[in-house]
């Protein structure tokens, strides 16, 4: 290709990135006061929409599947790639879920009245305008949307080229449902082009977009920390660790690690690693490792556990360090509860981590000394979700302290300002 079709072909991206942008801009304004009531009829439209295009957005996500081999998907991709019936009526029930919570935009966090009379209210507002790139899971795509139209966001989607027919139905039905209620238009757009440079472009465009959120690989997340002259709420990998303690229920233990590790592998919270205090270790390991055995699962462990689980094999630094998303899963015996601490907080990744112990002083000094954006007791990592945590979905679990932690849902997407209202006063 000539240089110059080469320059004309970037000047175009460029200039379609830029006005994808700019209509998201103007959507955010009118979002912002859109009412309540609107909104809620927009996602309980495009619910509706949703159940009816249902076998539109299923002939699409078999397109999509049919595809996968050439784009290299593994089977955890895959998985998080298909739709079926249950999961588009998850999607509508979703939306709803959304549609039904309190309206964030306006709310009134604080209100005092100053000695001069001056009355200050601290209001929640939106952010504006959210740039969501993601990977294989188009059941995302609703998620995002509801959210984003429920705080008061306009919403630039960029999901995989894996998904890009699901994603489009998905897309085409909330237009419609945007066209049917008088919500602006731009206020979901899923961007057309599944060139990688595309995304290099949105990076650059801080006056046009107030937040990126990345939902993928590491890598797709480092690069966009790099990139990025906007602020990025980050979702690095999910390490979530089970730990046995010394006076946990063993069969609960046992129901707790095959549910977080079993019940669905290719997700961010699914248990990746396995601690179990020395003194339970040879009541607990033996079944519970022939168990996860049975299931597929390769275990890799510490000297320990070999000895107690001949099928483990020998397990290294990356391990222990390691968002598997798949059939494999490290274990380590420890000395003690502070033990167990120091591992997690050093090997993991800040995302879900769990105890099992009937020690109340256990779980509280666990529950306070890991740093995770959710740490549960005596249940499964697979807790650690927007729904199961009431908030109908969530755009992603963030690893971050700042500014959102742990599921982000509508809340997560605001913001405040400061509203004063006077009687004329001046500074004197």
């Amino acid at each position: 290709m000539a240089t110059a079709e080469k320059a004309t072909q970037k000047v175009d991206l460029s200039a379609y990135c830029l006005d994808v942008a700019q209509r998201a801009r103007k959507a955010s304004a009118e979002l912002a006061t859109l009412s309540g009531a609107t909104k809620q009829q927009y996602l309980r439209r495009g619910a509706a929409l949703l159940r009816q295009r249902q076998s539109a957005i299923l002939a699409a996500n078999a397109k999509d599947l049919a595809a996968a081999p050439q784009f290299g998907l593994d089977a955890a991709q895959i998985d998080r790639l298909r739709l079926s019936p249950a999961s588009v009526e998850a999607m509508a029930v979703g939306m709803e879920a959304v549609a039904a919570q309190q309206e964030p935009i306006g709310q009134v966090i604080e209100s005092t009245i100053r000695p001069n009379g001056l009355e200050v209210q601290k209001v929640r507002v939106p952010l504006g305008v959210v740039f969501f790139i993601y990977e294989s899971r188009p059941n995302v795509t609703a998620d995002a949307a509801a959210i984003c139209i429920k705080s008061g966001n306009a919403v630039i989607l960029r999901g995989g080229k894996e998904a890009a027919n699901s994603n489009r139905a998905i897309v085409d039905a909330l237009a419609e449902a945007a066209t049917d209620v008088g919500a602006p238009a731009d206020a979901v757009q899923l961007v057309s082009t599944t060139d990688r440079a595309a995304v290099g472009y949105f990076l650059t465009l801080d006056q046009q977009i107030d937040l990126v959120i990345p939902r993928g690989g590491e890598a797709l997340i480092r690069r966009v920390v790099a990139e990025a002259k906007m602020p990025v709420l980050k979702h690095y990998t999910g390490n979530c660790h089970v730990y046995v303690d010394r006076a946990a229920d063993l069969a609960m233990a046992q129901r707790i690690l095959i549910n977080a590790k079993c019940n669905r592998m290719g997700v961010c919270n699914a248990a990746e690693s396995l601690l179990v205090h020395v003194d339970v270790a040879e009541a607990f390991l033996p079944a519970a490792g022939a168990e996860l055995t049975k299931k597929g699962i390769e275990l890799r462990g510490d000297i320990r556990t070999g000895r107690l689980v001949p099928d483990a094999r020998p397990a290294t630094e990356e391990d222990y360090a390691a968002e598997y998303l798949g059939p494999i899963m490290s274990v380590k015996v420890v000395d003690s509860l502070e033990d167990a601490i120091e591992h997690i907080n050093r090997y993991g990744s800040r995302h879900t981590d769990a105890i099992v112990t009937k020690d109340l002083d256990s779980a509280r000094r666990f529950a306070a000394a890991v740093d995770s954006s959710a740490v549960i007791v005596n249940a499964s990592t697979r807790f650690n979700d927007g729904g199961e945590f009431g908030l109908g979905a969530e755009i992603g679990i963030s690893t971050d302290k700042l500014h959102a932690r742990g599921p982000c849902g509508v809340r997560e997407l605001t913001s405040y300002k400061y509203i004063v209202y006077g009687q004329g006063q001046i500074k004197e």
